[in-house]
This record gives C-alpha cells, sequence and structure tokens, in this order.
C-alpha cells in the first residue's frame, strides 16, 4: 500500500470505547430489493456478500421502524418476525469485519400507502399532495417508541449499534423542516419546537441501550444540511440542531452530501464548504463522517486531508468495486471504476431495482461510461 494511504487506516476510539479498525465506512447503499416482509433476498444476498472486507463500519440502509413508514422495498424492525433477518445483516457485516450499524427511518410523507399495512400516509403536517394526514400527538409518541423498539430488536440481533436517519427527506427530517412542519403545539411552531422530535428520538434509544446495560451500543445522527425553498433548511438552522445533537449521548455525527466539496447557500459563509462549515461548528465535539462522491468523482484521501471529517463514508465506489479496500492496499488505486461499465455488469453483482435506475439514469446511482 502507498504510505500516503495509512492515515485512512488508522483507528479511532469513540466517546463510549468502541474501537472502529479505520476511517472507512460503508455508506447506507439502498439496494431496492427485499422481500415481501423486508427479508434479505437471494439478488440482496448476492450483492452484499463479500462487498466491503476491509472497511471499519456498515452502514446497513433504510430500516423501516414502523409500518406506516414504508417507502420502497427495504428491511423492517418492528415485530419479533424481523429478528431472524436482522440477526442474518449483523452476521453479513461480522464476516467481513466490519462494525454493523443499522440506519432506522421512517419516510413519513414520502411512505407508499400500498405499502404501510392500512395506515395511509402519516406526515408533521397534512399535505393533500402527498395524501398525507397531520400526525397526532399520540401518533408522534407512537413513532419515537418505535425507534426505541427498533433499537431493542438491533441489540438482541447482535448488531453494533444504530444510526438514526434524520436525513434525505424522512420524516425526522419533515419535523425539523418548516417547509413540511406547520404544527404549533408541542412539535413544531419554532424551530426549538422543530427540534423536539429529532431530540426525544435519541433519548427513547438512550434509554433502551440503558437498559440492556450497552454502553457500548454505537448511536448516531444522520443529517441533510440545506433544502431547497423559501421555507428550506438553513445552514443557520442545521448548526443550531447540530449544537443540540452534540449534547446528547451520540457516537457520530453523518452527514448527506451529494458532494464533499458544496458550498453553503443560506444562513452561512457562502465561500465555506457545508462540510468545513459543520465541522468548525462540532469543533472536535464528536467525530464526523463525510460523504460525497469519494473515491470516485472525487480523491478520497484529499478530502480526508481537509481535516473536515474523521471517517468517509463511501457509496458509488463501493457500488462499483466490490473488493475497493483490497485494491488501495495493493496499490491498484488507479484502477478504481468511477463509472458504470455495461461490459463488466456481472462484476458489480446489482440487484434488478439497481440496473434498472442505472439504465434509467437515475442520480441515485453510478454515472454510465456507455451514456
Amino acid at each position: 500500500m502507498n504510505k500516503k494511504y495509512e492515515p485512512l487506516f488508522q483507528p479511532y476510539t469513540l466517546n463510549n470505547g468502541v474501537e472502529i479498525k479505520n476511517r472507512l465506512v460503508v455508506a447506507p447503499l439502498m439496494v431496492y430489493d427485499a422481500g415481501p416482509d423486508g427479508e434479505l433476498t437471494p439478488a440482496s444476498r448476492r450483492f452484499w456478500h463479500d462487498r466491503f472486507n476491509g472497511f471499519g463500519m456498515w452502514i446497513i440502509p433504510f430500516t423501516n421502524v414502523h409500518p406506516s413508514g414504508i417507502g420502497f422495498e427495504s428491511p423492517n424492525a418492528f415485530s419479533e418476525d424481523h429478528l431472524a433477518n436482522l440477526r442474518e445483516y449483523a452476521k453479513i457485516s461480522h464476516e467481513q469485519e466490519a462494525k454493523a450499524v443499522i440506519q432506522l427511518a421512517h419516510a413519513g410523507l414520502h411512505a407508499d400507502a400500498s405499502m404501510t399495512r392500512g395506515n395511509g400516509v402519516w406526515g408533521p403536517s397534512a399535505m393533500s399532495y402527498y395524501g398525507a394526514h397531520e400526525m397526532t400527538d399520540a401518533e408522534v409518541r407512537e413513532i419515537i417508541h418505535s425507534f426505541a423498539n427498533a433499537t431493542e430488536l438491533a441489540i438482541r440481533a447482535g448488531l453494533d449499534g444504530i444510526e438514526i436517519h434524520g436525513a434525505n427527506g424522512w420524516l425526522i427530517q419533515q419535523f425539523v423542516s418548516a417547509t413540511f412542519n406547520h404544527r404549533t403545539d408541542h412539535w413544531g411552531g419554532t424551530m426549538e419546537k422543530r427540534f423536539n422530535f429529532p431530540l426525544e428520538i435519541i433519548d427513547a434509544v438512550d434509554q433502551v441501550r440503558q437498559k440492556y446495560h450497552r454502553p457500548d451500543f454505537i448511536v448516531g445522527y444522520r443529517f441533510s444540511p440545506e433544502e431547497p425553498g423559501t421555507d428550506g433548511l438553513t445552514m443557520k438552522e442545521t448548526l443550531a440542531l447540530v449544537d443540540r445533537l452534540v449534547e446528547k449521548p451520540l457516537q457520530y455525527l453523518h452527514i448527506s452530501l451529494w458532494n464533499f466539496y458544496k458550498k453553503v447557500r443560506r444562513g452561512g459563509d457562502p465561500k465555506m464548504t457545508r462540510m468545513e462549515a459543520v465541522h468548525k461548528r462540532i469543533n472536535g465535539r464528536l467525530p464526523f463522517i463525510g460523504v460525497g462522491d469519494l473515491f470516485a468523482e472525487e480523491n478520497g484521501l484529499k478530502a480526508f486531508e481537509t481535516g473536515w471529517a474523521d471517517f468517509l463514508a463511501v457509496g458509488g465506489s463501493v457500488e462499483l468495486n466490490p473488493h475497493l479496500v483490497q485494491m488501495i492496499k495493493e496499490g491498484r488505486e488507479a484502477e478504481v471504476q468511477s463509472e458504470f461499465d455495461w461490459e463488466k455488469m456481472d462484476s458489480y453483482r446489482f440487484t434488478p431495482a439497481m440496473l434498472y435506475g442505472t439504465m434509467a439514469g437515475n442520480a441515485m446511482f453510478p454515472k454510465v461510461k456507455q451514456r
């Protein structure tokens, strides 16, 4: 391995004493393939098999905490029936010697009513465009309890932690955003009240961790820094949320970005990247996971050398390079693919939905070389 890559392979000890063996994290890649009750399928097993050897941590993607939050084919964690599947995810990760952290989520307004098992669509506020009703106070508290229940299932399944998914426009971000949250009760009306939902989820999750005497169980939080629109999230609001998050018993923060070097748009210094702005606000109080076309469009090592991130979450490169870490360790980084090549299609082991999305040019998937 080229010595310049050695910093990426230094271990990091979290504030709960858990050591992550290096700074490379598998981003929560959605494969859009699951059985009728969210179980792994032959196609998804084939994709994940031997996919991320050498990484320090795998963030298992979007896992539903409540039937009302299902928006697409994805794992579930709201019933005893889901324990076997969660245990299989833990096994896949541990066989590849990576910490297994499962991302807990609820789609909110973006749920698919045909998949929510008679619950319809729930949102912070009623929005006819989405066919959503405003959640009652009891329903809000039910979802908070669902995150706690999913955490309990994750602990019992042998997973190493959970990530609270407060990004990408799903339910938690909907509560934080004035675009979607028009409430005037405990859960909205002011910026601080819009933060109550995610903060109380963190508290509920931590109570489960204490119940099981598991301070070593990892709890992270993912967020998106800005939104478009007049009432969309600004960097000022995001930094205020960060101030509250670092006070909570979390082990890391994880940003969601398309590009590591994207600049601040509103509510901050437009000359500064979003990564740098959040990094400065965290000020070392929690480790920060950066993301955004790393080892593909951008050079991962160069991003790490900015000092803005303690870990790098890698997505597209893991999709296109099933043996990415091995390639780096063997000095073959020049061979890392950054575009989907139809002539090498079989080597990627994509699920049918991923192949369809790639063919359609969906931005969720890598660019195609032949296009």
